[in-house]
């Protein structure tokens, strides 16, 4: 409470001092005295009048067993704050009361909770919705609803919902209105949203007053409204509203619950001013009891208010009515034999909230009814935590006179059209969430955009500057009508742009030369120029930068994004003696001749295993024979299957090697190599070379980021000084490299296509945009056109028609590396080879020791003697054979590859050991040794 209320207060309370305690018990039954603070003139007062008269009624009906009893006293407030201190000082005075219910409004509350902290005695209001009301600084204080800050989320996610990015409060210019636009503000922020104005709308406003405030939001761009106030301030806007046009098509409004929750009792004029409004209200399941109370609260209400139209409890009514049995059933908990009031000694000098009593059963009230829980009219009553807990929120559509109920909101599910739907939080994006059809303002289905440029507003001030590259845009004045035009790339974009926006815009083109007074400034000054109002909107080549998002909001980009480098090219086609080496990097040639000799190795071992007559002669011969093997791979003159099997993968892989280097060399000595003279920036860098930008680009600073010496950089004005400078070289007064962006890059190349390259992008950018006033709702509209844009064919028309066809020019792109063919590119080949080699070789290896020691294990003396004289005899045979046949002495005898091969040898060898291994000399050849008997 702010110090003015506190003065008011202590104004107040002299008289606020009680008698010694005195038992208030009668009869033997218990009274405790209750006051209630309601504002009797207003529609709520009213409700809750009717409503807690009943639930006393009710309750003791009920429980007529109960010791204790409520006396009920009601004071009128009549909206006044101070009245309400005063009622509350009287029913604490002359009635002793150990508890008030209300006060009505947030600022009443404010002021009575502080008496009942003060004294001791709890206050409990069922329509006092200021989050500011917190019982850590008024302990005393219960709030049997939901504070204002219970429903941001819910209306942030409503205004996602539809897409829109701004929207305006209008609220009443009382702690009520007040308290919510704190927490509405963070919830519009986290949802995306953001609130460009407030229209705060005084309590005691006339008509007059509400429609000038009206004419000012007709001014302004946003279209969707958020009402936060009373009804009787409600009612005076809506109608306003209605008589201006701003109920009409392309408005949205959206009622919080103060008005919501009582729409249904409004004045018939009122809710047609309010037709397709939208509403948040608190949630009241349906039952039986419900039925039946309301049916006995309407006949109830029209007694009492005859004069008044037929209304609905309302939720109001209802937590009123739960409020009292609360109230009941904690009073019957209590004892009342010690309810007193205890009156402070007056001290002198003290000030006058000193003589305040204390009430003694307040502590012991308070507790037992924080901690009643039950299920009442209004659903369940549990004000533990000082309120009461989390609730539903059903969203309206007024239409035609009536609420209808479109959908839901709770904090698990989020919008859902029912309570049984197993929802989910979605996300939209300017997309029609899961609701019932709406009628919007105008009785029109169409979702409002949210904002639109006023008929009668100014035109949209459009920032234009003349480009380094005319082909992007160009501005001229008409020196008869001093109008500014403007041409080029980027204005064919903007204004395709505004024929892809759903509504009308209205502009005129302002030079940045001629705005206030500046001339060749950057384009960092040209964007802040948008920050500081000068224009709504800059268009034109502006480069989307961190530093600018600052100061400024842009669209997603309409052009390709990134820096690269522009340098000469040079014709690398080689005219060398050894071209035919170039193909094969070193390492594939080493690596190919060492596998060569590998694989003519594994071969000569494997085919002297088995003495191929091929491999005979002198060492030199056997070692061209074997190198002869892998070369032309001739597998029909080796005899190993072992051998075979590694010539086929050694073919396999010879046959890969070969084509790939045909392939290669033919591209070496056919097309003509076109390589850049620099192919990276660090090359720029280690030479020390010079490089060059466009003169006011921010690419002057990025290269002294990057390392470049400021006095290596050189700054020019148009694409043919970048040409003239290349040309030169770094050597010659001009530059190795030129640093630009990619679209401009486009355009140099177009008209300087020959002799030059694109080498890149070596640095990221974002491309081109549209700058805006922070927080601007054109941002998002002008983002989606650029997107249809740029995936249509419109862009590239626009491209052709200002940039030129860049196909044509077969210098432009990224320059790809060495073609060379390296050992990497072969190595599974290699592997695979050494394989087949290496097993072949350990296969014949362990064959080799196998059959050797077969031998020695199964052959017996006997058995070899017999062999060995067979074979002896067979020898014998041959060479008669031969001497008869001297035809035949040229043909080579290829030895059997056998076991008895190996077993003739060995008997040989221990024939011409053995002293008895002469041979007689006989026609019929018989051995020596053998037994002249026969057999």
């Amino acid at each position: 409470m702010d110090t003015a209320a506190k003065t008011t207060l202590l104004l107040l309370l002299p008289f606020l001092s009680f008698s010694v305690a005195q038992n208030v018990t009668q009869s033997g039954t218990g009274i405790l005295n209750v006051g209630a603070i309601l504002d009797l003139q207003s529609l709520v007062g009213k409700i809750a009048r009717t409503s807690i008269l009943m639930a006393m009624e009710d309750f003791y009906a009920v429980h007529r067993n109960y010791t204790t009893k409520l006396v009920l006293h009601i004071r009128d407030s009549n909206g006044d704050n101070i009245r309400a201190a005063s009622e509350a000082a009287d029913l604490l005075e002359n009635y002793s009361v150990g508890a008030i219910i209300g006060p009505q409004k947030s600022s009443e509350a404010t002021f009575v909770s502080d008496i009942g902290n003060h004294s001791k005695v709890p206050v409990i209001s069922f329509t006092a919705t200021n989050p500011a009301l917190s019982s850590g600084n008024v302990p005393y204080f219960l709030r049997a609803t939901l504070s204002d800050a219970a429903q941001v989320n819910s209306l942030a996610a409503l205004i996602k919902a539809y897409g829109w990015r701004e929207v305006v409060p209008i609220y009443e210019e009382t702690d009520f209105g007040r308290g919510i636009i704190p927490y509405l503000v963070d919830a519009l922020q986290e949802f995306g949203a953001s609130m460009p104005y407030r229209s705060g709308i005084s309590q005691s406003a006339n008509s007059d007053q509400v429609e000038n405030e009206l004419y000012k939001l007709m001014t302004m761009q946003t279209r969707v409204y958020i009402v936060h106030m009373s009804s009787a301030t409600g009612s005076i806007l809506f109608t306003k509203a209605k008589e201006l046009g701003m109920m009409n098509e392309g408005y949205a409004w959206i009622l919080t619950d103060g008005i919501a929750n009582i729409v249904n009792s409004l004045n018939p004029l009122v809710l047609d001013a309010m037709d397709g409004a939208l509403g948040l209200r608190f949630y009241v399941p349906r039952s039986k009891e419900l039925s039946d109370f309301t049916r006995r609260w309407t006949m109830r209400y029209k007694q009492e208010n005859p004069n008044d139209r037929p209304t609905e409890p309302s939720i109001f009514g209802l937590r009123g009515y739960d409020t009292i049995w609360a109230l009941a059933q904690a009073a019957e908990k209590v004892s009342m034999t010690n309810d007193m009031s205890q009156k402070q000694q007056h001290r002198k000098n003290s000030t006058c909230l000193r003589t305040l009593g204390v009430s003694t059963i307040g502590p012991k009230l308070l507790d037992a009814i924080s901690r009643n829980k039950f299920r009442g009219l209004s659903g369940d009553f549990d004000i533990t935590s000082r309120q009461l807990p989390f609730s539903i929120f059903q969203i309206i559509n007024v239409v035609r006179r009536e609420s209808k109920e479109i959908g839901f909101w709770t904090a698990k599910n989020g919008i859902v059209r029912n309570l049984n739907q197993n929802g989910f939080k979605h996300t939209y994006l300017n997309s029609i969430p899961d609701l019932n059809p709406v009628f919007w303002p105008g009785e029109v289905h169409v979702v409002p955009k949210g904002w639109q440029i006023p008929t009668n507003g100014k035109k949209l001030r459009v920032g234009v500057r003349t480009s380094g590259y005319p082909e992007f845009m160009k501005v001229e004045r008409n020196p008869l009508t001093n109008a500014t035009t403007a041409t080029g790339y980027a204005i064919d974009v903007f204004e395709e742009v505004l024929k892809q926006l759903p509504y009308a815009i209205t502009y005129e083109y302002v030079a940045f030369d001629s705005a206030q007074g500046v001339s060749n400034g950057s384009y960092n000054d040209f964007v802040y120029q948008v920050q500081l109002g000068v224009y709504q909107i800059a268009i034109g080549d502006i480069t989307i930068r961190y530093n600018r998002t600052f100061y400024a909001d842009f669209t997603l980009p309409y052009t390709e994004s990134g820096i690269a480098m522009i340098v000469p090219v040079k014709d690398n086609t080689s005219k060398d003696t050894w071209i035919f080496l170039k193909p094969l990097t070193t390492d594939l040639w080493i690596g190919s001749i060492v596998f060569f000799i590998f694989t003519g190795a594994a071969i000569w071992l494997l085919e002297r295993r088995i003495d191929n007559t091929e491999l005979t002669g002198s060492i030199s011969r056997q070692l061209g024979i074997a190198i002869y093997f892998p070369i032309f791979v001739d597998k029909e003159r080796v005899q190993s299957i072992l051998s075979r099997l590694v010539i086929i993968v050694w073919f396999i892989v010879l046959l890969a090697i070969t084509s790939s280097y045909t392939a290669s060399l033919s591209s070496l000595l056919t097309v003509q190599q076109l390589q850049p003279t620099v192919t990276g920036v660090h090359e720029l860098l280690r030479k020390g070379e010079y490089v060059g930008y466009h003169n006011g680009s921010y690419v002057g600073d990025l290269l002294e980021q990057i390392g470049f010496d400021r006095r290596k950089i050189r700054s020019y004005n148009n694409p043919d000084d970048f040409a003239d400078a290349l040309y030169k070289g770094s050597k010659n007064g001009g530059i190795a490299a030129l640093i630009h962006e990619i679209p401009y890059i486009k355009i140099f190349l177009a008209t300087h296509c020959k002799g030059y390259t694109m080498v890149g992008p070596i640095y990221k950018s974002e491309g081109f945009g549209f700058a805006f006033p922070k927080g601007s709702p054109l941002v998002y509209d002008f983002s989606r056109a650029i997107l249809s844009i740029t995936e249509g064919d419109a862009i590239i028309q626009m491209e052709r028609k200002w940039i030129g066809d860049q196909p044509s020019c077969q210098n432009d792109g990224a320059i790809i590396g060495s073609s060379r063919l390296n050992f990497k590119n072969f190595s599974g080949f290699f592997l695979l080879t050494g394989i087949a080699s290496t097993s072949a070789l350990l296969i014949a290896l362990v064959m080799f020791f196998y059959k050797k020691h077969k031998i020695r294990n199964s052959t017996g003396p006997d058995q070899i003697q017999i062999e060995y004289d067979a074979e002896y005899i067979n020898e014998r045979t041959q060479e008669r054979t031969t001497e008869s046949n001297p035809s035949q002495n040229m043909q080579l005898t290829v030895p059997d590859d056998s076991d008895s091969y190996a077993c003739q040898q060995e008997m040989e060898i221990s024939r011409e050991l053995s002293p008895s291994s002469e041979v007689q000399t006989t026609p019929d050849f018989t051995p020596h040794g053998t037994s002249s008997n026969g057999l």
